[in-house]
């Protein structure tokens, strides 16, 4: 096993364990601090898989944009525990670990009728020209949906940001 090998099972270890702290923190401030960590292991990953494009755009529009903006968000809500107790640790994890165990068996299947196929996706190293061509030309309509679906979440934000949902300036 070579150092590449090495340090992607350890980046893969600590991609899993940083989102098992964002689930389990108590804070929402250092949960969002563990999903970063995630998301720059994942990066280095793309790095490894030599996907340079996916690691740039996940560093960018992931850890530096979206979670910059959940940060600014936990911190504007102040959000304080209210003191209840969380009820049943079994009925509280139960639906996570029905999910998880789901998300398990299916990648597990993926993997045993190697969907992937024996070669690296052609567009996973492609260049960012042609990766826009092929999501443009292929799946212009999921693009042209999700550039609506943040064109939503922008005005929501806006809408919540002016407070109490007043118009009034």
């Amino acid at each position: 096993m070579g150092i590449t090998q090495i340090l992607f099972w350890f980046l893969s270890v600590l991609a899993l364990f940083s989102a098992i702290m964002v689930v389990v923190s108590k804070s929402p401030i250092p949960s969002v601090l563990w999903l970063i960590f995630v998301f720059f292991a994942i990066t280095v990953q793309y790095i490894l898989l030599n996907a340079q494009f996916l690691a740039i755009v996940n560093l960018i529009v992931y850890a530096g944009a979206i979670m910059v903006l959940f940060l600014f968000i936990v911190m504007m809500l102040e959000i304080k525990p209210d003191g209840r107790p969380l009820g049943p640790l079994l009925r509280q994890w139960l639906p996570a670990l029905l999910l998880c165990g789901v998300c398990l068996i299916v990648m597990t299947v993926f993997l045993l009728l190697a969907a992937g196929g024996a070669g690296p996706l052609p567009l996973v190293t492609a260049s960012p020209l042609a990766f826009g061509r092929f999501l443009i030309q292929k799946y212009w309509l999921g693009v042209e949906i999700a550039s609506f679906l943040l064109f939503v979440a922008l005005v929501g934000a806006l809408y919540l940001g002016r407070g109490n949902g007043t118009t009034g300036g």
